[in-house]
């Protein structure tokens, strides 16, 4: 990729976010089933930061399970920030603003060495029900420096909606 400035060399979080990207678009172009596709980076400085400053943010963006798998690793913040980047990048797939649902409308479930698992409820869930999204698809990176994360709503299919 060169003439991109964003590295994008194995490992490295840019390229691996492109390859999400140029892997959702491609499903896309394939046929429908796309509903969004949404992506978000969060610097882990300014993030580390925003929770020294506010001790009950924590308690207002994430779920109790999210917190205590964050705080098994020996530091939290990268974890809470690329589930933080799952939040808003949903919030893109779903082509709305922020606040259209609370942060805990959106989790990110880990079991084991699995994929992460995105689940919705509340209004994130009812956004996506009127979108026709069926499935998620997730995928998570960080560095030593940002977070980011890559979601896909996907439709189900027109047969399925009833």
């Amino acid at each position: 990729m060169s003439g991109t400035g964003s590295g994008g060399g194995p490992g490295d979080a840019a390229g691996s976010l492109t390859a999400a990207v140029a892997g959702a678009l491609a499903a896309e172009e394939s046929g429908p089933g796309v509903v969004g596709v949404g992506i978000d980076l969060v610097d882990l400085d300014r993030f580390r930061a925003v929770l020294g400053r506010r001790p009950g943010l924590a308690a207002r963006l994430f779920s109790e399970d999210e917190r205590a798998y964050a705080g098994a690793a020996a530091d939290p913040v990268p974890r809470l920030a690329t589930r933080f980047a799952a939040k808003e990048a949903t919030m893109k797939a779903l082509g709305v603003g922020l606040g259209a649902f609370a942060f805990h409308d959106v989790a990110v479930a880990r079991d084991g060495l699995a994929a992460p698992v995105l689940s919705v409820g509340g209004r994130a869930a009812e956004l996506a029900a009127a979108a026709g999204v069926g499935r998620w698809h997730l995928s998570l990176t960080h560095t030593d420096r940002v977070a980011g994360a890559v979601v896909v709503a996907v439709a189900l299919p027109p047969a399925v909606w009833v």
